[in-house]
Formats: C-alpha cells, structure tokens, sequence
C-alpha cells in the first residue's frame, strides 16, 4: 500500500502540532499529497452565561480554525500546497467524512492517551476515527 494523500487532523494542542510534523515528514520522505483537517464542532457554540450568542461563538472558532489550518499549511512548507478542510460537526465524524471524500491513504492525528473515566466522560476522537475510517490511521501519542 502507498501512502500518496496524508490526511492530518489538527486542532490547537501541542500534540496535534507533533501529528502534523510527523505526517508532513511522511509526505515529504513518500512524495505524497498532504490536507489539514479541522473540526469546529457545534457544542461549542454554546456558553450558558457568557454574554455571547452561540453564532457569534462559532463564526469565531471558524475564524480560528482557518487561521490554524493557515499556519499548518505555511510551516509544511511542502512543494504542493496543503489542502484545508474545516467542516462543522463532531471532530470523528467529519474527520472520516473528510478521509473518505479526498481518498486519504493514511490519516494522520494526535491522541492524549486518556483511558479509562476520562476518556468515557470525554469521549476519544482518536477512538471515534479508529473505529469508522475508511483507511490505515497513524496515532501520535505524547511522548
């Protein structure tokens, strides 16, 4: 199997920026294609007593996803541009979304290593992705 189109999926933390230099050096060592994705995920619209409304909450966290997508896209520095996707939904579902609709080889993210409580109270996207991927998915772990 040749792993020509890498799907990295990032977010703000310090492990999805390690996802993405790891998948940036797989492109660049195979050749490959790379596409950043970015999940603004509705719940976040919503801040009961903040004094902002839900739109305004998320038109911002599109606005910060865009510039994130931007910045991964600049420090790739690829000899192809990276595509950007910024899709709204829950973070697994639009990343597999994401994977299945450009025919990602490989998807490429960072996982925390939450077990157990927290990871049944948070969830996993890592978890998520893993069970419903159309493709092979590389997890970067916090060393």
């Amino acid at each position: 199997m040749s792993f020509r189109r890498i799907l990295i999926a990032v977010d703000s933390s310090p492990i999805a920026a390690r996802a993405a230099e790891v998948g940036v050096e797989m492109a660049r060592t195979l050749g490959g294609e790379v596409a950043f994705v970015h999940v603004v995920d509705p719940a976040l619209g919503y801040a009961p007593e903040g004094g902002v409304s839900p739109s305004e909450l998320l038109a911002q966290a599109e606005l910060d996803g865009k510039r994130l997508l931007a910045m991964f896209g600049q420090r790739a520095a690829l000899q192809l541009p990276a595509l950007e996707f910024l899709p709204m939904g829950h973070p697994g579902v639009e990343i597999v979304k994401a994977a299945k609709d450009w025919h990602a080889d490989v998807i490429v993210l960072g996982s925390h290593g939450r077990g157990g409580v927290t990871r049944l109270l948070l969830g996993s996207v890592a978890e998520s992705v893993l069970r419903h991927a159309p493709c092979p998915i590389l997890v970067v772990r916090v060393s």
